[in-house]
């Protein structure tokens, strides 16, 4: 297991004084400052709000729960999971097994479908719990919990199972929605796939040791070569997914919200594994084409080749934040110390769309001080 991770603030200067007292404000801030996005209920559970949208997501309560086993906050951890089994895990129907993507902050579902990314952090947060705090009862058997998530995630659909898995049999590729014949190139994550390898189920560790080459490939197809840009959605060999969507009408073929964690996950999976196979390029590509949108604080939606569209940036923090943590997965120069000047002395978003930069802030944050680690 790693036991050397790169702080990056320390390489710009910074000392250990600095970057400990503002992770101490990020985290209170994010937790439990008068902008907090996690909120606490008297029957001891958690849950994080999106506050853009006034819901529940299980994007925010896993991010939430990896950034508590990364932060040893096991109560907060025990509580956000408590409150997700309770609420967003559903026990019949097609989607037996998996977590509803929406809720209420009342608990009622607002959707009976999953979101992927969703169960893919659980299922790691819930590992990394295990290792560090060590297992308990009931839904605190952190492993045997995570466990369960894969295996739903592999074999529904299959083996007698209702409804569909949240991985292509014959690709390897996570999927945008189970079942679905395209995938979100933020989604893929090798660097969990590697973990899962080695400590999900034994049936499908090669499945997940398979995925996570497929997935690290996918990031260099998917990244344009040139601004280092993805699309939200993509096909299944990188090109951005311009087909209509029967639930919406927005287009997701851009460089926009969802495709800002693609780089990061670029950066953290190569700081864990130091494996490249192209896909670090595109950190060094990006952190280039937006230097000078960068400087001027004006990010836009763009289009994957770099064109600006009209409509700016609605996480203009998470995109810093993000492009900043890329560092991770190339050398410190002129250019990539700027971008993480920037962050480090870029305040968290505040408002009401704070809740989606703040996320990627914290994880940014946490990488590039070296405090995102394998547990």
């Amino acid at each position: 297991m790693k036991t050397d991770y790169r702080n990056v603030f320390k390489e710009c200067g910074f000392t250990d004084e600095q970057i400990d007292n503002r992770l101490k404000g990020i985290k209170e801030e994010f937790f439990f400052g008068k902008d907090r996005v996690y909120f606490t209920t008297a029957d001891n559970m958690g849950y994080v709000v999106d506050t853009g949208n006034i819901d529940v997501r299980t994007e925010g309560m896993s991010y939430a729960m990896m950034l508590c086993v990364q932060l040893n906050m096991q109560e907060d951890f025990d509580r956000i999971w408590r409150w997700a089994k309770t609420y967003m895990y559903m026990t019949e129907g097609e989607n037996e097994g998996y977590f509803a993507w929406s809720c209420k902050t009342d608990g009622e579902k607002n959707a009976n479908g999953p979101a992927p990314d969703g169960e893919e952090f659980f299922a790691m947060a819930l590992y990394f719990a295990s290792h560090r705090w060590g297992d308990k009862e009931g839904i605190f058997a952190y492993s045997k919990e995570a466990d369960a998530i894969l295996t739903a995630m592999v074999h529904k659909g299959y083996d007698g199972r209702k409804g569909a898995p949240m991985v292509n049999h014959d690709n390897y590729q996570i999927l945008f929605v189970p079942g679905i014949d395209f995938t979100d190139p933020s989604y893929h994550l090798p660097h969990f796939y590697d973990l899962f390898s080695e400590w999900g189920p034994l049936e499908d560790r090669d499945f997940w040791k398979k995925a996570s080459l497929v997935s690290r490939k996918y990031l260099c197809d998917s990244c344009d070569k040139t601004t280092g840009f993805s699309a939200e959605y993509a096909e299944f060999d990188g090109s951005p997914m311009k087909r209509p969507l029967p639930w919406t009408n927005d287009r997701h073929d851009w460089f926009y919200s969802d495709a800002y964690r693609t780089v990061a996950n670029i950066a953290l999976d190569y700081e864990w594994n130091g494996i490249d196979v192209g896909q670090c390029a595109a950190a060094k590509n990006i952190q280039r084409f937006l230097l000078i949108d960068q400087r001027r604080e004006t990010f836009f939606a763009y289009e994957v080749t770099g064109k600006a569209t009209s409509e700016p940036a609605l996480h203009p923090v998470g995109l810093l934040a993000t492009v900043a943590a890329g560092t991770l997965a190339t050398e410190l120069d002129d250019v990539s110390k700027e971008w993480v000047m920037k962050f480090f002395n870029t305040p968290m978003r505040k408002g009401e769309r704070r809740y989606y930069d703040n996320c990627l802030y914290f994880f940014a944050f946490l990488a590039l001080s070296g405090n995102y680690r394998m547990w």
